[in-house]
């Protein structure tokens, strides 16, 4: 394989490009679906010099944080104010198994990665029809598949505000915040062109 590192080229590796109907090579890698995290350096997509082109001026680092979040990366001293990845208490992990759920510590830690493989998965299918990240997450919000219909959409939103709204669930008010996360969600696809 050879590297052009002026150029960010990684030619001779024989990927094709991943954009829909390019035959040219895959030259030029770009982040993926899932970033680096606990389980290793994350996934790259490969373009070709065109469509890596066309990745990189819609690419946005700061999409699905928060204005404080967007803040915090952007200050001089980011990364200092809190522990590093490796030495948090999860050590970056989502949650931990539960292991008292399991006889064999092996089968938890299949359990997990099992989740996220399945998670994986889901991202790719999401890719591949066309959703775009926010969307993906409100799906996942109201828990609906990426075929629903309207009226899917709307019968799934009802159900999940009856659960979650204090004047529908005898005013246990502790989940306001998935309620709060439920509407974003709704609002969300609502507006959302498949929807349409």
């Amino acid at each position: 394989m050879k590297y052009d590192r002026f150029h960010g080229r990684v030619s001779g590796s024989g990927r094709p490009c991943e954009a829909p109907g390019c035959e040219e090579a895959g030259e030029f890698r770009a982040p993926g679906m899932r970033p680096g995290g606990f389980d290793g350096p994350g996934e790259w997509r490969w373009f070709c010099l065109d469509h890596v082109r066309e990745f990189n001026s819609g690419y946005d680092w700061f999409e699905g944080m928060t204005a404080e979040e967007i803040l915090d990366a952007q200050s001089p001293v980011s990364g200092w104010s809190s522990e590093t990845r490796a030495f948090r208490p999860s050590a970056d992990a989502d949650a931990a198994p539960r292991w008292a759920d399991f006889d064999d510590p092996l089968d938890a830690i299949s359990a997990r990665a099992r989740m996220r493989r399945n998670d994986y998965a889901r991202a790719q299918e999401a890719t591949g029809r066309g959703i775009p990240p926010d969307e993906r997450r409100a799906f996942e919000v109201l828990g609906l598949g990426f075929d629903a219909d309207r009226k899917a959409l709307r019968s799934r939103y009802s159900a999940l505000v009856r659960k979650y709204h204090p004047d529908r669930n005898g005013g246990d008010r502790s989940h306001e915040g998935r309620l709060q996360q439920v509407v974003d969600a709704y609002q969300k696809l609502k507006k959302s062109a498949r929807f349409g």
